[in-house]
């Protein structure tokens, strides 16, 4: 018999010694932060950086929701942000013409987030460093208003090894959607960018996820292929790029890449309802 191994009575009693544990956290609100927890990821909401108050509701939403699904509005806002707090409306970026640039700001200053400092110069009331929260907000919005999901917006991650925020969860049907949401340029994208997005997809395991520039420009020049060679790093049977038309590509059945343009949340709308019915079972 081994004399050195605690018999089961001081077991017993060691564990009934032990203090009570620490209350468990209440679950939390809205079904999608609820799915995190659910898969074990206590993940915090962080601070959303946006040019408006963050609670921002009602009528005031809606106008400013309406701008954002502009094209030429987004870019125009940012650049004013990062020109800002001060910025001449005809220098805020060199993708509208002067008149244009104009009536951009001119939009900023009827949504309640700008002033008219005189000639052409103006001034954001909520000055932020990017557009990236506003981007977040604005998708996360037309996500719960067009479609019905409950979202989550740029929550701390946390898991192990695995840095970053989530930009975007979505949740519904019982299915778990991620987004990734890039306001910069193709061009600033880096790899290591592409490789923490991977590490966050392998880590949370969602039904759906969606890598989402918001530029009018080519996907396939740059961005798909960095993709790619991510994913192929990661898996030898990683399956190609196919484009399911325009800008908007999937890498299998779960994992979609699309553009802004022509309609940004349209365009993610549709690739979850690629991926939604990707998963649904085949009947006839």
């Amino acid at each position: 018999m081994d004399h050195t191994r605690p018999s089961a009575r001081e077991l017993e009693v060691a564990a009934a010694a032990q203090p009570a544990p620490r209350p468990a956290r209440t679950a939390p609100a809205g079904e999608a932060a609820a799915m995190l927890r659910r898969r074990g990821f206590a993940t915090t909401p962080g601070e959303l950086l946006t040019p408006f108050p963050p609670d921002l509701d009602g009528p005031a939403a809606d106008r400013l929701a309406e701008k954002l699904s502009h094209y030429a509005f987004r870019l125009f806002l940012r650049g004013a942000l990062h020109c800002g707090p001060i910025f001449d409306a005809t220098e805020a970026t060199r993708y509208l013409a002067g008149h244009k640039a104009r009536e951009q700001a001119e939009t900023l200053v009827e949504l309640g987030l700008a002033v008219h400092e005189g000639g052409s110069r103006y001034r954001l009331l909520h000055p932020v460093p990017s557009f990236g929260g506003t981007l977040e907000w604005y998708v996360a919005r037309e996500l719960r208003t067009r479609l019905g999901f409950d979202v989550a917006v740029n929550h701390k991650f946390r898991a192990p090894g695995v840095g970053g925020d989530l930009d975007v969860v979505a949740a519904a049907e019982g299915k778990l959607v991620q987004i990734e949401l890039k306001s910069s340029p193709p061009k600033h994208l880096s790899m290591e960018e592409v490789r923490a997005f991977f590490d966050r997809v392998q880590a949370l395991r969602p039904d759906v996820a969606l890598f989402v520039v918001d530029t009018a420009l080519r996907l396939g020049d740059r961005v798909v292929p960095m993709l790619t060679q991510a994913l192929q790093d990661r898996r030898r049977d990683a399956p190609p790029p196919r484009r399911i038309e325009r800008e908007l590509w999937s890498f299998g059945p779960h994992l979609y890449v699309v553009n802004a343009k022509p309609d940004l949340v349209a365009n993610v709308a549709r690739s979850i309802a690629e991926g939604l019915r990707a998963l649904a079972p085949s009947i006839v």
